[in-house]
């Protein structure tokens, strides 16, 4: 069985492929590591299944495959529900999960995941302003190309996962009047998840 070692509720990260494989209903073992205050300590307990030190890691049998995206398309040769079924579909999924996995540098620096957490922020820069409106350009184009109550399709698939922190932040930091209301829905969607109240609570 794939093992996954991941630290909920804090790792943004490991939220991505926790609730894919939850949602999707694919089988796993959960292996919970918790952050140290000593980052010696950590990157020594972490090294012991992640060749990074970082998580999330997935482990199959002899295999060890980290970074979140690199996790998601192993999963997806075994489970191709991970993503939509129409190719065109795919593709823009995966370019709008590469976008968020590599972007929105401002949003993760002003805006640290916190999801317990309700923070009102002193100032809102041009700069986070820019990366909010293309979040909400990229949420409305996969709405309205697709025509789903998900990004792509009308099942949760990884980019739905992918973005998943963001609806959490929008909470955490009362973003919400920079989304249309078409986003805001889907931001719910994605907040009245069951399998994100189990993540919130662990």
């Amino acid at each position: 069985m794939l093992q996954l070692y991941f630290n909920p509720p804090k790792s943004s990260w490991s939220l991505r492929v926790w609730i894919l494989l939850k949602t999707l209903n694919i089988p796993f073992e959960p292996k919970i590591v918790r952050y140290q205050s000593n980052l010696n300590a950590q990157r020594q307990q972490f090294q012991q299944f992640s060749p990074t030190a970082k998580i999330p890691v997935l482990v199959d049998n002899d295999h060890t495959i980290w970074d979140s995206l690199a996790i998601t398309e192993y999963v997806a040769e075994s489970y191709p529900q991970v993503w939509a079924e129409d190719k065109t579909a795919r593709a823009w999924s995966r370019s709008a999960c590469a976008e968020m996995h590599s972007g929105f540098h401002v949003l993760r620096e002003i805006c640290d995941f916190r999801p317990l957490d309700r923070i009102t922020l002193a100032d809102i820069p041009d700069e986070l302003v820019h990366e909010l409106a293309r979040l909400d350009d990229l949420w409305q184009e996969g709405l309205n190309r697709f025509a789903s109550n998900f990004l792509a399709s009308e099942q949760f698939t990884a980019v739905d996962a992918f973005f998943v922190p963001i609806a959490l932040r929008i909470e955490t930091y009362s973003l919400h009047r920079y989304f249309s209301e078409e986003s805001l829905v889907y931001q719910r969607r994605l907040f009245a998840l069951p399998e994100l109240k189990i993540w919130l609570q662990s």
